[in-house]
């Protein structure tokens, strides 16, 4: 599967470290044996059903961004070629994090590649930005200091790579807290959830359901890209 590459960025700081751990391939931290609430939080993300076109794998988890870590990477898949790809991380400070506003956060990158013309559409970022917004609202899920980036680039191929066509790609990065529940823990299932409605939004997919359609539908895209 194909791993979103790139940093993970929070107006907190620091929120670009991907190093690798022992144990277990997703967790990661400093901080002991990892509380109840972090450890019903990490079991609802392992239990959560998403659609078949939507692979996720464990990743390294950061160990340095939070006393408590888990990360996870997922691939919309058609066959033999990924339509988006990306990475989701939650952390968890049992002391509680200022910026944050809570004790948990999720972090997360998501990307795909666009049809030039709508990438350069003036009004990409903030249709992008919705997109993570609708995917969250329409599952019901309240968050707290949201924040992040859109950003789109486009490259061009001179020289030897002159056959190539050129390229443009999205890359949403962002990061939310969620609301915690009974025992401290939130609902990580469902954002994880909404997270995958959003990969599969990016990814040009229709809705898994008609209450799904709630956000901007992405109307055009490039050809699937070889994994």
């Amino acid at each position: 599967m194909a791993a979103a590459q790139g940093r993970l960025s929070d107006e907190a700081g620091g929120m670009d470290e991907r190093k690798e751990t022992g144990g277990d391939p997703g967790q990661g931290g400093a901080g002991g044996a990892p509380p109840p609430s972090f450890r019903a939080a990490v079991e609802a993300l392992r239990g959560a059903r998403l659609r078949p076109q939507i692979e996720v794998d464990p990743a390294p988890a950061p160990k340095r961004l939070a006393p408590y870590a888990y990360a996870l990477e997922a691939a919309v898949v058609d066959g033999e070629q990924d339509l988006a790809d990306g990475r989701l991380v939650l952390l968890h400070d049992p002391a509680g994090h200022d910026a944050w506003r809570g004790a948990f956060r999720l972090v997360t990158l998501v990307r795909a590649e666009l049809e030039p013309e709508m990438a350069a559409d003036p009004l990409l970022p903030e249709v992008c930005w919705s997109w993570l917004t609708g995917a969250l609202a329409a599952r019901g899920l309240a968050c707290g200091e949201p924040s992040g980036t859109v950003t789109r680039a486009s490259s061009h191929y001179f020289g030897g790579l002159s056959a190539r066509p050129a390229a443009s790609q999205i890359e949403i990065r962002a990061s939310w807290t969620p609301r915690e529940g009974l025992g401290g823990a939130p609902d990580t299932a469902a954002h994880l959830v909404a997270w995958s409605d959003l990969l599969a939004q990016v990814a040009g997919l229709p809705p898994a359901a008609p209450g799904d359609a709630s956000v901007v539908t992405l109307p055009q895209r490039r050809g699937p890209q070889s994994r």
